[in-house]
């Protein structure tokens, strides 16, 4: 177990809810749900499932160029604007220059943004566009030369880093539906082994489109509920039927505890550790046994140096699926089921599953749950499970609850499980 402590002092969503923090969480604990029909484009009934966590209304020109703003995939947009409104919350300038430099020193700060899918609009754009002309070939006068660099998955982490002057560490992970936790592990991995001072962690995805809604529903992992859309995701309920597409990004602010202090930061949350682990079972279906599932949260909590009876919150990946809800749900139940003033919710229930940015999204949810002492409800949990231990769930309202240590699971396609242990920030005593 490494002894440097990394520590939390900016949080940034975009979000269909939102793109403030505190007004993303506050909808949270409202319960209310941001699942709509989709608007920017009319889907085919025949597809199946009309519905998503739309991003409606979004306008990134405060914190990017009108002319980058037109440019960039939206995956990119959404997580530069996350950045920086994450640097903005650490109290920190969000623009390359003096005062920036000032106060952080470029070579030893990092941007670790992930995405499972990367520019799928770009891509999807410029196929179209092609495919429009074929087989003369023409069409490829016709395909935006921004193509390849905006869908490429590491080009949202190389445009931050440019637009801030950062030259530390700088790359993304794309493990499916758990990217943004590998991110925010690995970026604490960087500032322990002393090679960064400061990262920005986290991921973004942007996949309400024809192709993003067409390829999930394809595997049948979409919910069809379109006639009831705030109801249709709905974790652990027997009535579940798939998880609800949305989109967005989070990013957290992490640095060493003596490089937070010595520019008078206040830490907001501590990253104890975490860790990971493959099903090596199967594409797209979890392991039954949840065997893969318990791996990464028993290395996680070594990691951490956490004994699992100190957890009392935990926001479980329950995306809505028949097969991967119950799964993780009796890991949980069979390691944390006896602890006192233990809560379980899922984030996807509100919001719907925003792919590889899920779980930076839920990272700052479970801050905010730090931070706040409050946790958000579980919605549509109107007929559970016959497993389900409902005195483990948060209600259909939120609840006060003092979080000692949270517990954030993603698991993501291919059987990549991750598991990160948020806890208080205790200040150093002398």
């Amino acid at each position: 177990m490494a002894s440097a402590r990394v520590v939390i002092t900016g949080l940034g969503v975009v979000t269909a809810h939102g793109n403030d923090v505190d007004d993303f969480y506050a909808k949270l604990l409202a319960g209310k749900s941001c699942i709509s029909p989709i608007s920017e484009w009319t889907p085919h009934e025949e597809q199946g499932t009309t519905i998503a966590g739309e991003i409606k209304g979004f306008d990134p020109e405060e914190f990017m160029t009108k002319k980058m703003a037109r440019r960039v995939d939206p995956f990119i947009a959404y997580q530069i604007v996350a950045a920086k409104k994450a640097l903005q919350s650490a109290g920190l300038p969000f623009a390359k220059g003096e005062e920036l430099d000032a106060v952080v020193d470029k070579t030893r700060a990092g941007c670790l943004i992930g995405s499972a899918m990367g520019g799928m609009h770009s891509f999807s754009t410029a196929t179209e566009n092609l495919v429009k002309e074929y087989p003369s070939w023409i069409g490829h006068k016709k395909m935006n030369p921004f193509c390849i660099p905006f869908a490429i998955t590491n080009m949202g982490s190389a445009l931050t880093a440019m637009d801030l002057g950062f030259m530390g560490p700088n790359y993304s992970i794309s493990s499916a539906c758990a990217s943004g936790n590998f991110c925010i592990l690995n970026s604490v991995d960087h500032i322990r082994n002393g090679e960064a001072d400061l990262m920005l962690a986290g991921a973004s995805d942007a996949a309400v489109l024809p192709s993003g809604m067409g390829g999930f529903s394809a595997v049948k992992a979409l919910s069809k509920r379109n006639d009831d859309p705030t109801a249709a995701s709905r974790p652990w309920d027997k009535g579940r039927d798939g998880f609800v597409m949305g989109e967005g990004a989070g990013v957290l602010v992490l640095e060493s505890l003596e490089h937070a202090l010595a520019r008078g930061a206040t830490p907001i949350a501590e990253v104890l550790g975490g860790s990971y682990s493959c099903d090596a079972h199967h594409m797209t279906e979890p392991h039954p046994d949840g065997e893969g599932v318990q791996l990464a949260i028993t290395r996680a909590l070594k990691d951490s140096g956490v004994d699992a009876s100190a957890v009392n919150y935990v926001n479980a990946h329950a995306t809505s699926t028949p097969a991967g809800d119950m799964a993780e749900l009796r890991v949980l139940q069979r390691m944390f089921g006896k602890n006192s003033e233990f809560k379980i919710n899922s984030t996807k229930g509100l919001i719907g599953h925003l792919l590889g940015a899920a779980s930076a999204v839920e990272a700052v949810a479970c801050v905010k749950a730090i931070q706040c002492g409050e946790v958000h409800p579980n919605i549509n949990l109107e007929d559970p499970e016959d497993d389900v231990e409902m005195g483990l769930l948060v209600g259909g309202e939120s609840e006060r609850l003092d979080v000692r240590v949270a517990l954030s699971n993603s698991f993501g396609f291919g059987g990549h499980n991750s598991a990160v242990l948020f806890g208080k920030y205790e200040p150093v005593v002398t």
